[in-house]
């Protein structure tokens, strides 16, 4: 299972994904974080060299290709370790910065081990990433929620022959073409987005929608107990559909669109300002 993050250390980006229930961390990230390097990639190939020529032979073997988000938005193959791994390359690196970003590796790989555990943890501390980022407790439900949603969904793509990442994308451009009338790349470019998550910039009722979108194509596929990728894209497609007819009775019964190039968040925080400016008066 790989589930594409962004962390941050002292307010500087590290890619890290989750692979066989464990992270993974971009290990140019990190160099780049430890050194202040320009250069990370040519530092992190002559610090394979050197940790070869100091016996650790096994440090390519447990390097990993990981697809991430690279800064054009485009995923792309770069080097990860693992927590264990990751310490070991942090202690080769000459930097004041090692000791806390040892405890930092370590308090996430801990963080992920309690999640295991006990997954509640884990919706407990999205819930508060998001507070901190100023989303509405209504808001961060329904995107909870989604996520639910999606991860049902999923779980019946994996069950049913459908192949990870490539597949997953296509499946889900169908639902959301037949739903919005936009692939997810289109979406994000209507509501100028780049890097950033799409469904963290929805509003409620396109979070609602996309929600509907995969619960209908779960239970389209479940009763139809399609198999394989060509019958799972025709389900998507017919949750689409569905979705989208729904989505233009509301827009036809209120007069409004729901498709909305706006980013919810800013636009959340403009309504607090000029509630605020008012209260003022």
């Amino acid at each position: 299972m790989e589930n594409n993050k962004i962390a941050l250390f002292e307010g500087k980006t590290i890619r890290k994904a989750l692979h066989n229930d464990e992270w993974w961390f971009s290990v140019i990230d990190v160099i780049a974080v430890l050194t202040d390097s320009d250069r990370p990639r040519k530092y992190w190939n002559d610090l394979k060299k050197k940790l070869t020529d100091e016996g650790y032979i096994e440090v390519s073997e447990k390097i990993g290709q990981l697809k991430m988000e690279a800064p054009d938005g485009k995923m792309r193959q770069t080097d990860c370790a693992n927590t264990e791994t990751m310490l070991r390359i942090v202690q080769s690196i000459p930097s004041k910065k090692a000791e806390p970003l040892k405890r930092w590796l370590a308090q996430v790989g801990k963080e992920r081990i309690d999640e295991i555990e006990n997954p509640e943890l884990a919706q407990e501390r999205m819930k508060a990433i998001y507070e901190k980022k100023g989303y509405p407790k209504n808001w961060i439900d329904k995107r909870l929620r989604g996520i639910a949603v999606r991860q049902d969904l999923t779980d019946e793509w994996k069950e049913r022959g459908a192949e990870k990442n490539v597949e997953y994308a296509i499946l889900t451009n169908e639902i959301m073409q037949g739903t919005f009338g936009m692939k997810v790349d289109e979406y994000k470019s209507f509501k100028n987005l780049k890097r950033e998550n799409l469904r963290d910039h929805m509003t409620d009722l396109e979070l609602i929608l996309t929600m509907l979108g995969e619960a209908t194509t779960t239970k389209i596929s479940k009763g139809r107990n399609s198999q394989g990728f060509l019958e799972l894209q025709k389900d998507a497609q017919d949750g689409g559909k569905v979705t989208g007819k729904a989505r233009k009775d509301i827009e036809l019964e209120s007069g409004e669109r729901i498709v909305s190039n706006e980013n919810y968040l800013e636009n959340q925080q403009r309504l607090d300002e000029g509630k605020n400016k008012e209260f003022a008066r």
